[in-house]
């Protein structure tokens, strides 16, 4: 047990630049108080002790603001910073190395008793502050879940899912291993590498493919007005203006 918590304060320290010695996190950090008392309701519950293993949630709960139920299976290395909040219900798998923002919600989607209601993080998956995952699911190694995020279906290994409801931006396969370092500690699912907004890339193509379009019409006019052949001059609009538009959809 003692080795355990030992691996769990020297992983926290290697995440959170906040965090000075080993002795403040044993002393100062819920979430690994969270986790450490979520083990020992695990085991009652795994053995049958039900009614204490739900107690010990019951008051872990009270004395850190994180509700883990003891039927959950939660990984080595887990970090739940800050953590007010955080509820992962029954069913729920947490991989090694995961990171759990406050707020967090992995929560349920069916009432079938007995049935995979909640979702399975694999390796090293970040939850941003906020989210929502719903569902028996996996979010993929590696993957990463952006703060307010409300995501319903499954997250590929290695990708980014956005907004509510979540849309997934994938990342390049190839660049995992070299983006493992910066993995480690990617605050709140916050991703700094350039991954862009599907949702934003498309409307920017739309704007320039707009532009492109706008200057292929004025040729085209210009050639048949240098041939001779008259065009009717339209009711004036507003002017097209591509750099104001695309600042909105920034």
């Amino acid at each position: 047990m003692f080795s355990r918590i030992r691996e769990d304060i020297a992983s926290i320290i290697d995440r959170d630049p906040a965090a000075r010695t080993g002795w403040e996190v044993l002393t100062c950090y819920p979430g690994l108080h969270a986790i450490v008392m979520h083990r020992w309701a695990h085991w009652c519950w795994m053995r049958g002790l039900k009614w204490l293993g739900r107690f010990i949630s019951h008051v872990a709960r009270g004395l850190t603001g994180i509700e883990i139920h003891p039927g959950a299976t939660v990984g080595r290395r887990v970090f739940i910073d800050h953590g007010f909040g955080v509820v992962i219900g029954e069913t729920a798998e947490v991989g090694d190395d995961c990171t759990i923002y406050q707020g967090v919600t992995l929560g349920g989607t069916s009432l079938s008793k007995g049935a995979k209601r909640h979702p399975t993080l694999g390796r090293g998956a970040i939850i941003g502050a906020g989210a929502k995952v719903l569902g028996g699911f996996t979010v993929g190694e590696g993957a990463k879940v952006g703060s307010n995020a409300v995501v319903v279906k499954e997250v590929p290994p290695g990708a980014t899912a956005v907004g509510n409801p979540a849309h997934i931006v994938q990342k390049d396969a190839g660049k995992q291993r070299e983006e493992a370092a910066a993995r480690v500690f990617a605050a709140y699912g916050v991703t700094l590498s350039g991954d862009e907004d599907p949702l934003s890339t498309a409307l920017h193509k739309l704007i320039d493919h707009a532009v492109s379009q706008e200057q292929q019409m004025q040729k085209i006019v210009a050639a048949l007005q240098a041939a001779g052949v008259g065009c009717e001059d339209l009711p004036s609009k507003d002017k097209f203006d591509a750099e104001q538009l695309n600042k909105l959809v920034e």
